[in-house]
């Protein structure tokens, strides 16, 4: 059932402009950061760490969750236009089927800007002198473990984007969240909440090799997190009455 709904969902981006959201803030966050390095390399002498801490800064902290909140509100955008809530309710379709359709979607779309990131960050850092062969044995780490954070703030935006039929409010609550995540990650709080996952796997803010223990924790958090807000989500679409 869930191959009948996935392509539903890609066909809705089709002819969108989300596309120019999902690339434009990468570039921005590395334009950013790449100027702030070239500007105070001074300061900033360890090579592409100091790079990715400060693109990271951008991207990691504000960019990233900002982006992922708009996406998924956009998804649930349609169905909360006229009476499609309604029809999709009525079709012989399983309710889970719609929420992981759209997880996978979002999913899918994270991934594709993490790549894009990353690559941007490669470019950028050859731009203001760095190279290549001295990448960051950890940057596989930071891009698999920061789109893991991602399917976890995923499933989140979609809880709260399922839910309320405005598209500003979701993207409100998710900037919001990105805050007190950055606060509970100074407070060394960090595996309390979502959108700190996000900093502590991607390292944006100490770009360091985390001890295995800690990346395992970091993975198992991440999963245990995404499974609550999917179940939530899933039990509020078969127990809440439509409106539409």
């Amino acid at each position: 059932m869930l191959k009948r709904v996935v392509p539903a969902e890609w066909l809705k981006l089709r002819h969108s402009h989300l596309w120019i959201v999902l690339l434009a803030l990468p570039i921005v966050s590395v334009l950013m950061g790449c100027g702030n390095f070239y500007m105070n390399q001074g300061v900033l002498q360890n090579g592409w760490y100091s790079l990715w801490s400060q693109v990271g800064l951008f991207y990691g902290e504000f960019f990233f969750p900002t982006l992922i909140a708009i996406c998924c509100a956009y998804l649930c955008r349609l169905e909360h236009a006229g009476k499609n809530w309604n029809m999709m309710m009525t079709a012989p379709i399983p309710v889970a089927s719609i929420f992981w359709a759209k997880l996978y979607t979002a999913s899918i779309l994270t991934g594709f800007v993490q790549l894009v990131f990353v690559l941007l960050y490669m470019i950028g850092g050859t731009m203001v002198g760095l190279s290549l062969s001295e990448l960051p044995g950890e940057l596989f780490g930071w891009l698999v473990r920061g789109w893991l954070a991602a399917v976890t703030i995923c499933s989140f935006q979609l809880l709260l984007s399922l839910r309320i039929r405005s598209f500003a409010v979701p993207v409100g609550i998710g900037l919001g969240a990105t805050f007190l995540g950055l606060g509970m990650y100074v407070a060394k709080s960090g595996l309390f909440f979502p959108h700190s996952l996000l900093t502590i796997g991607m390292g944006v803010l100490s770009p360091e090799s985390l001890p295995v223990q800690q990346q395992l924790t970091v993975v198992v958090v991440n999963l245990l997190y995404t499974a609550a807000f999917s179940a939530a989500a899933i039990y509020q679409l078969r127990t809440a009455d439509v409106s539409a």
